[in-house]
């Protein structure tokens, strides 16, 4: 244990240090020093760490809230100078790869479908989608919708009117994915009737940064989405917890949902996932109408990533097949 705290304070230490050198930076823009300080506070994040941020004290706290203040700031500037130099081409999607974190995306979108092919009942098929938070570079719906879901219309929403513009220059070129993508200036709160439409809600993890904020923004998608429909909420865990808000799945549950799997992924993939399902038997505090939520018992579905369960069974089935065909020697 006692090892374990000085790992702890080790590692807050260090995080504190970089928040410091990133604070006194005079601009975010993309610039070598910025590269250089983010990259460094992202390889010291990543890595499995014992650390819990949420039981730190009052004033690493307080830095970690700025530092993810920090980090979004970065990455808006970040999305916009690489979504203009994208649109200066022809067609924009033929040149995603510039993107250095391009990768990720195609990575965590999918995990996050399919989380919700294993977990949602009955599968997914959904007509219509709608993505919260989707920014200047809306990677996620462009994999979902290129590779995964060739049938879905995106509705994409964002607060920044800019980002939005940016964004849907982005497909002008493509008759088929840039057809079903569409861009709304909105707040999440100002949204009612229209979550009714959508069969899956993606949750940026940069909407609603502050716990109470998050929390009040499940509960406004609660109130107002189909029974039945998907949620798709990305966290953080661990050390990364210091780049993203992390999620309590109690609040999810408290918004009105089944809390149908918790993923922290251990690789590239930044942010955690948590699938939830909209339920009909839950009241709006998030109570089952019998004997309480699922996660009021603390039993939240911690599974591990199904892609690499699924490339475990193809290498198993790759060893039987060449087992099955190898010459006996005796």
């Amino acid at each position: 244990m006692a090892l374990q705290n000085k790992e702890v304070d080790a590692l807050v230490q260090k995080i504190t240090g970089l928040h410091a050198a990133i604070a006194k930076l005079p601009s975010l823009s993309p610039s070598p020093d910025v590269d250089a300080l983010f990259t460094e506070l992202v390889t010291a994040c990543v890595p499995p760490s014992p650390v819990d941020v949420t039981k730190l004290g009052p004033e690493a706290q307080e830095m970690r809230e700025g530092l993810i203040r920090l980090c979004s700031e970065a990455e808006g500037k970040l999305e916009a100078h690489y979504s203009d130099m994208l649109a200066a081409f022809d067609n924009p999607l033929d040149h995603l790869g510039m993107f250095p974190y391009y990768n990720n995306y195609i990575n965590l979108s999918k995990l996050e479908y399919e989380l919700l092919a294993r977990y949602v009942p009955g599968g997914i098929a959904p007509a219509r989608v709608a993505f919260i938070g989707s920014g200047p570079l809306p990677f996620s719906s462009f994999v979902l919708a290129a590779r995964h879901l060739p049938d879905t219309m995106f509705d994409n929403y964002d607060l920044c009117g800019a980002a939005n513009d940016r964004a849907s220059k982005l497909f002008r070129a493509d008759k088929d994915v840039g057809a079903r993508m569409s861009f709304h200036t909105a707040d999440v709160a100002d949204l009612a009737g229209e979550l009714a439409k959508y069969d899956v809600v993606f949750l940026a993890a940069l909407v609603g940064m502050a716990a109470e904020d998050k929390a009040k923004v499940i509960a406004h998608l609660g109130a107002h989405m189909a029974d039945g429909a998907a949620l798709v909420v990305r966290s953080a865990h661990g050390a990364r917890g210091f780049l993203y808000p992390i999620v309590d799945p109690q609040d999810i549950a408290g918004g009105g949902f089944k809390v149908l799997a918790v993923c922290h992924p251990d690789d590239d993939v930044v942010n955690s996932v948590i699938i939830a399902q909209k339920s009909k038997d839950l009241h709006a505090n998030g109570h089952h109408r019998g004997h309480g939520g699922q996660c009021a018992h603390g039993t939240v579905p911690v599974v591990n990533p199904p892609c690499r369960f699924g490339e475990m069974v193809t290498d198993m089935a790759q060893k039987r097949e060449e087992f099955a065909n190898a010459e006996v020697v005796f």
